[in-house]
């Protein structure tokens, strides 16, 4: 049994999501949240957000044990990109990119 949460379309690089992702891979619920709690920055409030959610899931539609569950897969995958246009030097226009990220989380009961 696994619950699952994905929030879409995050406006974040996954470049900046997925050093936060690799701090909670395999920990236990409690110890996640706590994790996410204190890192610092955005992208530790986004993953809370998620894993908050995916427990809720867990809890509510799958009737699973909150204390036996534990972070079995986490990711921040790129989503579309926009693309911006800036003035540029000698009359050019150089690109600017705003990356955004699919981020989903499954929990696992232990056994």
């Amino acid at each position: 049994m696994e619950a699952k949460a994905i929030a879409k379309y995050v406006r974040m690089s996954p470049i900046k999501l997925k050093p936060v992702c690799d701090l909670v891979r395999g920990k236990d619920l409690n110890e996640a949240m706590t994790i996410l709690k204190f890192t610092p920055g955005k992208g530790a409030e986004i993953l809370e957000k998620v894993v908050k959610s995916a427990a809720a899931n867990a809890e509510n539609n799958f009737d699973m044990n909150p204390d036996k569950l534990y972070v079995a897969e986490v990711y921040a995958h790129q989503g579309p990109t926009m693309k911006r246009w800036r003035a540029g030097a000698q009359g050019r226009a150089s690109i600017i990119r705003k990356r955004m990220s699919h981020v989903g989380v499954t929990l696992k009961e232990r056994n």
